[in-house]
């Protein structure tokens, strides 16, 4: 990934990450690092590569699941819910082989890197075959993960992630009655015994290729991806995919195996009221209480969504040092609701973004989510200011991935950034003293001109330098992973599902 040799980029106004935006700056890399960056006054240097608009530090996507990108449009159709989105994601995910994947992921990471983001983390649980047996390579859909990453020029943080069961065992009722209980406080008591009744279903059929039997077996190939892929580009982390798909039993072993790399660890965590209400039934506490007595929450640990949360989660998150990562693109887009987003950072938890299912990807979207979101249940602006929120889908994105060496233009730093056009009719008015107010608030992915991927131009103008036709690419790799189509007025009805079910 890393350019050969030295470059020089003139940046006409440039936000290192932290501090004022400065003027006229000139940042000279050398391989994949940047070795200096000092104002230079109004005029590029002769032979630099001029950057005109606001630059800044590579965006980083905390959290992904690139086959989900097949989903948009789809799923939006009728009035649905998360567990009808879930059933169609299940019939992509089905379809997935290494071949279509690395196709697919190309593509999205692809549109990615043209909306500015250089730091990806793949919440990677597509692991085997469809019946459920290793491919004749047992690692090959991780390697595939790994070639579109490099293909598309972007970095990797693979979050192999361990998905053992198939949720949490139904409670004893009619579908209505169910449905009252995962509206019920998170944070009750549960009603019975947590050991008198088995926590978790097994896997389902379209689940059971997620899964590697125990944790032990899990950490066996997780160790395996780690030692191929790891690399100058590639981080390999790991991941419980929930509560509701990984057994207590096995939370320790995969916390150890973090601990012993030193790797990020990430978790869905308490996305909806119904994993609350049904983990406080089986295992007696929140999803929070359950990772923080098994060791999952520390400084390297993410927890994602982190919809619904207690008082006491929010604190428990902040004394692990832990992060929490807002995808409030897909939040919304699922009615799963709006985190406390304000409670989390006044703990001390710092904030990450994602785009989770790629409803859109658009990290300055992903940013001032946060912010409205407050607004909207709060009915206060000013949460955050434009410079906490790029710091979000920025250098904290990055740490929380394992780059403690991106995030940030210093010297030293990976040579990452993205510049932002004021060219446009939405940024046209920008101001020097309000410019990250005007792209926090204003600017979308279609105002991102140049990225530069470890001293790499790899988009210019807004075009790809290596993908001529992203838009094709998308098209042809969607079509090869979605299920026939019914004729309309013929489809039939979506599948019944619990509200226990993991994604």
């Amino acid at each position: 990934m890393s350019a050969a040799g030295t470059a020089t980029f003139w940046a006409e106004h440039l936000w290192t990450g932290v501090g004022d935006v400065r003027h006229g700056v000139v940042i000279e890399v050398a391989a994949d690092r940047i070795v200096a960056a000092g104002v230079d006054g109004v005029a590029p240097p002769a032979g630099s590569i001029e950057l005109r608009g606001v630059t800044l530090p590579g965006l980083v996507n905390a959290h992904s699941h690139a086959f989900h990108r097949a989903l948009r449009g789809r799923t939006q159709v009728g009035s649905g819910s998360f567990w009808t989105w879930r059933d169609v994601m299940y019939s992509v995910a089905g379809r997935l082989t290494p071949a279509n994947y690395e196709t697919l992921a190309t593509a999205a990471f692809t549109e990615m890197v043209l909306a500015g983001v250089t730091t990806v983390g793949e919440f990677h649980y597509v692991h085997h075959t469809a019946d459920g047996s290793p491919h004749d390579d047992p690692i090959a859909m991780s390697r595939a993960l790994a070639r579109a990453a490099a293909t598309a020029g972007i970095r990797l943080t693979l979050l192999d992630t361990c998905y053992l069961v198939g949720g949490f065992a139904p409670a004893t009722g009619s579908a209505a009655e169910v449905d009252a209980e995962a509206s019920a406080d998170a944070s009750a008591e549960p009603a019975a015994d947590p050991s008198a009744e088995p926590a978790h279903v097994p896997l389902s059929p379209a689940q059971i290729r997620f899964g590697d039997g125990t944790g032990a077996a899990w950490a066996e190939r997780a160790t395996a991806v780690r030692e191929a892929l790891s690399g100058p580009a590639v981080v390999v982390g790991a991941a419980v995919h929930s509560v509701r798909a990984v057994p207590e039993r096995d939370l320790a072993t995969i916390a150890a195996w973090a601990h012993a790399h030193d790797a990020p660890l990430h978790v869905h965590v308490s996305e909806q009221p119904a994993e609350n209400a049904d983990c406080a039934r089986l295992l007696g506490s929140t999803p929070v209480a359950v990772l923080r007595r098994h060791g999952v929450l520390d400084h390297r640990a993410t927890a994602v969504h982190a919809t619904h949360l207690t008082a006491d989660d929010v604190a428990d998150l902040a004394a692990g040092d832990a992060w929490a990562c807002f995808c409030v693109t897909t939040e919304r887009d699922l009615a799963d609701g709006i985190g406390p987003a304000g409670a989390l950072v006044e703990a001390g938890v710092p904030l990450t973004v994602g785009s989770d299912s790629h409803a859109v990807i658009d990290l300055f979207e992903e940013a001032r989510g946060i912010e409205t979101g407050q607004r909207l249940v709060s009915n206060r602006r000013g949460w955050f200011g434009a410079d906490a929120l790029l710091s979000a889908a920025t250098v904290e994105g990055a740490r929380s991935l394992g780059w403690d060496d991106a995030g940030l233009l210093e010297p030293g730093a990976l040579a990452d950034f993205v510049t932002v056009s004021l060219d446009s009719v939405r940024l046209a008015d920008a101001r020097r003293g309000s410019l990250l107010e005007s792209i926090v608030f204003g600017a979308t992915a279609a105002d991102v001109a140049t990225v530069v991927v470890g001293g790499e131009v790899v988009v210019r103008d807004g075009a790809h330098a290596r993908v001529a036709s992203p838009g094709a690419a998308l098209r042809t790799a969607i079509a090869a992973v979605l299920p026939p189509e019914a004729p309309r007025g013929d489809a039939a009805p979506a599948a019944v599902s619990t509200a226990s079910e993991p994604r």
